[in-house]
């Protein structure tokens, strides 16, 4: 009877972790994070509601390596060349010189850290909690899982004040962190040792060039595809021999899963295992264990306390005002609406409030009512402050953005196509080593070519080459276009195409994501297309009327149906792809995000059609 009813509530939790994203499409609730959603749906399962879900050995097992895997993830989320200082400083809209992201950003939690210190105090002189420390990592940290989605889908990843949002977030979560941990070891009953949080650090950096030397042997290629999987098998193997250590040293369990995300970020990863370890972490486990917070939230007692009932109001405001007054630093370079619209954001907390008040519960330092009472306080900011920051985030006259496309190495192929790209809607810069004016082949008036001192790595992190939507690689050497290929890839820019004529190169750089051309295999593919379908290859080939490839990346338009999209310029959807499918369009069929449309029209309205479904509006109203 036991089995059955942990297998019942394993059931119903799986279940509605499953129905829970559908039901926020269904009902138009995008601006909800699912793993709020999650949350309340386990409060309408659990004490706070039908109360038919209860927690056993199952739910117990699996919540915590939800648990270990979402610190896992948001020590994987922290993007280390955020911290490096060498990218150039550019002249804002408003005409000012742009900040330095890191110093700025190192400033401003600064000062986060220092007035939560002052409101921790405040709370506990007022006598809603004994301990300020604990107190102080609630109100400081702040949540990248709740701030880098929102930004994502504000397209503002990639500009000066999102990248100053994201460095304050992760310079919060990894400070947060790292001090609930000496929390644990300093609070914790029979726990002296402090100083064997050093040994789990030490093992951290053994592992790490472990893991760069392991990374970089040739086998691991190899071993990386098909049924073996070495690259998952190894990150598994690294959360559980930290996860194991940090509980041998007396710290807390996560705090060894989140420094071995920490390790697996700065390796660098490709893309395709984050992808993996992301699918599995926000497909599985993670969505139990958020559904589990909510099962064990009992809303009715909260509210039976008055005391409790007038914390939630000033908590919230605590967290408001300790980010209003550091964040508005930033009035300097930015109008009002920008920077109170970046307090909102910050002021997001949730995985990490979780950890916290659960230890804190744990140990006996704040009671199970206050621990509720801090995580449906993570739960409100987590809804309603991205809500506001795209609400109050200013709307301006939509200037065009061009798409910034870097081409490394000019010749025959990349100087023609730079120009003929430069007067549309993308905005082409060529790299090339500077040569003597008695050698330069073209004239560098007829094209915009930013003289380099070499092709190595350190000299195009000096560039914009990382910063730029496409990537275009066509050096004189073909090993050396591999290898800057995929650190372009790592380092995160979105596409990357590379001249290759050697086959051998080619698969290991397609396994990366890295889009491949050849002179050979183009002249091959040309030549049989006229001879086989030259009406094809005058469409493709003509400037006025060719085939165009487009994005749908507004929000504002997805669901709807192409009989009601509002678009009349002359342009025709030829096709749809949507993930592996291809879709003959008609007039019912209803656009969705990331479709890839290939149209065909006058390049002046497939520019416009572009702009128009490749930016959301909130991107539009940055630019």
């Amino acid at each position: 009877m036991e089995q059955h009813v942990s297998i019942t509530s394993l059931l119903i939790v799986v279940t509605m972790a499953f129905l829970t994203p559908i039901i926020l499409h269904r009902l138009k609730l995008n601006f909800i994070p699912v793993v709020v959603a999650e949350i309340i749906m386990g409060l309408i399962l659990g004490k706070s509601g039908f109360n038919i879900v209860h927690e056993d050995m199952w739910l117990s097992t699996l919540s915590t390596l939800g648990f270990i895997f979402l610190m896992f993830l948001s020590g994987l989320e922290i993007d280390f060349s955020a911290f490096t200082g060498g990218k150039k400083r550019e002249i804002l809209p408003n005409g000012k010189k742009e900040p330095n992201s890191f110093a700025v950003s190192s400033i401003i939690f600064g000062g986060i850290f220092v007035l939560s210190l002052g409101l921790s105090y405040l709370f506990v002189l007022a006598g809603f909690i004994d301990n300020a420390f604990l107190m102080t990592l609630i109100i400081s940290t702040i949540s990248l899982g709740v701030v880098v989605p929102t930004l994502k889908e504000a397209h503002l990843m990639k500009t000066v004040i999102g990248q100053i949002i994201l460095l304050i977030a992760v310079i919060a979560d990894l400070a947060t962190m790292i001090l609930l941990a000496v929390f644990v070891s300093i609070y914790e009953p029979n726990h002296e040792n402090t100083w064997l949080l050093l040994v789990l650090f030490a093992a951290g950096i053994i592992l790490y060039f472990l893991g760069k030397m392991f990374k970089s042997r040739t086998f691991v290629e190899t071993l990386s595809t098909g049924t073996v999987q070495i690259g998952t098998r190894a990150v598994f193997t690294l959360i559980i021999v930290l996860v194991g250590l940090s509980e041998t040293v007396g710290a807390e369990n996560i705090l060894g899963a989140f420094l071995a995300g920490v390790l697996v970020s700065l390796l660098s990863p490709n893309q395709e295992l984050v992808h993996k370890l992301d699918s599995f972490g926000y497909g599985f486990l993670i969505p139990i264990f958020f559904v589990m917070v909510g099962v064990e939230l009992d809303i009715w007692s909260l509210l039976s306390e008055k005391k409790l009932l007038l914390l939630i109001p000033l908590l919230l405001i605590g967290l408001l005002v300790s980010k209003l007054i550091p964040v508005y630093l930033l009035k300097i370079w930015y109008d009002t609406k920008t920077v109170i619209s970046s307090v909102f954001l910050l002021t997001s907390t949730l995985s990490l409030v979780i950890a916290a008040a659960t230890i804190g519960e744990r140990i006996g330092v704040i009671t199970e009512q206050m621990k509720g009472t801090l995580i449906l306080v993570a739960v409100i900011t987590s809804i309603l402050t991205p809500i506001v920051f795209k609400k109050l985030f200013p709307k301006e006259t939509v200037v065009h953005k061009k798409i910034p496309v870097s081409f490394l190495g000019a010749n025959q192929i990349t100087l023609p196509v730079s120009r003929e790209l430069k007067s549309g809607l993308y905005d082409p810069v060529l790299y090339h080593p500077k040569i003597e004016k008695a050698e330069k082949p073209v004239n560098n008036s007829l094209f915009e070519i930013e003289d380099i001192a070499d092709y190595s790595l350190d000299t195009i992190e000096d560039t914009r080459v990382f910063q730029s939507e496409v990537v275009v690689i066509s050096t004189g050497n073909e090993e050396l276009n591999a290898r800057l290929a995929i650190a372009a890839k790592e380092k995160g820019v979105p596409r990357v195409i590379v001249r290759i004529e050697q086959p051998e190169l080619e698969k290991n750089l397609r396994d990366h994501q890295v889009e491949v051309f050849s002179s050979f295999m183009s002249t091959k593919a040309l030549l049989r297309a006229m001879i086989e379908s030259p009406n094809v290859i005058n469409i493709l080939t003509n400037q006025d009327t060719g085939l165009y490839e487009i994005v749908m990346k507004n929000e504002e338009y997805e669901g709807m149906s192409l009989r009601r999209f509002p678009f009349t310029g002359d342009v025709i959807i030829v096709r749809i792809f949507r993930g592996n499918d291809s879709i003959v369009p008609h007039g019912d069929t209803e656009l969705q995000m990331f479709d890839r449309l290939i149209v065909t029209g006058s390049k002046e309205y497939v520019d416009e059609l572009k702009r128009e479904l490749e930016f959301s509006e909130n991107a539009k109203s940055f630019y």
